[in-house]
């Protein structure tokens, strides 16, 4: 069969050569390769202004993002043949990685999969489409997934809002019959957890933080209170409490979540104080009641997502951490975190020192630290790097 082709204006193959696999309304050559022509997720062949073959990719002319290279040898077309290659290729590293089967097996474009994210949860594959591409091979996908992973229980979890950017249904659906697990169940560090699925966040689970809180245990004292805000199911402060911390508690807003954390503490002999309140005024409350932790994590969701929103996703940064350092008590750590790719590094910690002077602390930035390695960056694609964490010591200034 045939497969069209996508012709690129003159001069916008540049970032395509560089590694980028992006390709942007506004640099199709309209005229040669009219966008309406395609239907939304169809397989493209793309070409430079001078007819020269840059690779396949899937297109949807109803996006700013028109098209996403998923194969640059012109002997291998988009089929299933290169998803189980790319799969096999992604399993290798998970393989190398963790000794158990919890991990993001596919992380999009740092696997060559643009629009994909597959999470492992033991014999369970919480898949997310974020594209029209994606969602026309979804059978070839699920077909993959059982050749290069073997037989497992398959769910789509495409309930994500960016697939409205992309004019895509939202919804929740397993691969043939399967019936969709209410729960999942989660490995880390040697620690059990369970999560929501269908109720639950993102794909269940934040594995993305995985080696962040593994880290923190290098900096908890015997005994640490720890203050885990916008906890979600618990994570951090379980995993806390199971390397030494003395107490936590959990801050969300979600009653779901906590009833979660209090089950996951309790599976694993411990207890946390489960807080049911926005975070920012939960900190507020605590910090009228006198309360002090050794150890705080704020990792709230994302709250640039969009560039244009970073002024006031700053300002929200800064609030959180002023409103948390106060809570410290002297010579304890902060752990600040922003899932926001539109939010630098940069800013981020300067916002983090504008708290600590409002809030008269000094803070010593310990680690700057990322995503975990089953959430690979893709060295030509600066938004595959999203995740900031940053351990600070805290003392009185």
């Amino acid at each position: 069969m045939s497969i069209p082709v996508l012709k690129l204006k003159r001069g916008e193959d540049r970032r395509l050569r560089a590694g980028h696999l992006w390709i942007f309304s506004n640099e199709v050559d309209t005229a040669a390769t009219p966008l309406t022509q395609f239907e939304p997720g169809a397989a493209v062949q793309v070409h430079s202004d001078r007819d020269q073959f840059l690779g396949f990719a899937y297109v949807n002319p109803r996006t700013l993002i028109a098209a996403r290279i998923v194969g640059r040898d012109v002997d291998y077309p988009l089929d299933g043949n290169l998803l189980g290659h790319r799969l096999q290729v992604a399993l290798a590293l998970r393989e190398k990685l963790y000794r158990e089967p919890y991990y993001r097996l596919a992380f999009g474009e740092s696997d060559g999969l643009p629009g994909l994210v597959l999470d492992r949860y033991g014999d369970v594959i919480v898949a997310q489409s974020g594209t029209a591409g994606i969602d026309r091979l979804r059978g070839e996908v699920e077909a993959a997934i059982g050749k290069v992973v073997g037989a497992c229980t398959i769910v789509w979890k495409n309930d994500s809002g960016a697939r409205e950017l992309e004019g895509l249904a939202l919804g929740v659906s397993s691969a043939g019959d399967a019936a969709i697990p209410r729960e999942l169940e989660v490995r880390e560090q040697g620690v059990s957890f369970v999560a929501p699925l269908a109720e639950g966040q993102k794909t269940g689970w934040f594995y993305d933080q995985a080696a962040n809180r593994e880290r923190l245990r290098r900096y908890l004292a015997a005994g640490a209170r720890v203050l885990d805000v916008c906890s979600y199911v618990g994570a951090w402060a379980v995993t806390a409490l199971k390397g030494g911390a003395g107490s936590a508690a959990c801050v969300d807003s979600s009653a779901t979540a906590l009833e979660y954390a209090e089950r996951n503490a309790r599976a694993n002999g411990v207890s946390i104080q489960a807080i049911r309140d926005d975070a920012f005024d939960a900190l507020k409350a605590l910090q009228e009641q006198g309360a002090r932790f050794d150890v705080i994590i704020l990792d709230p969701p994302a709250f640039a997502k969009r560039k244009k929103d970073v002024p006031q996703a700053l300002a929200a940064y800064r609030k959180l951490n002023q409103l948390a350092l106060p809570l410290i008590e002297r010579d304890g750590i902060l752990v600040s975190c922003s899932c926001s790719y539109h939010m630098p590094a940069e800013e981020l910690a300067s916002g983090i020192q504008t708290a600590a002077r409002h809030a008269s602390r000094f803070v010593q930035i310990l680690e700057v630290a990322g995503q975990s390695p089953d959430h690979p960056v893709h060295p030509a694609i600066p938004e595959t790097r999203y995740l900031k964490a940053f351990f600070c010591r805290v003392t009185r200034d």
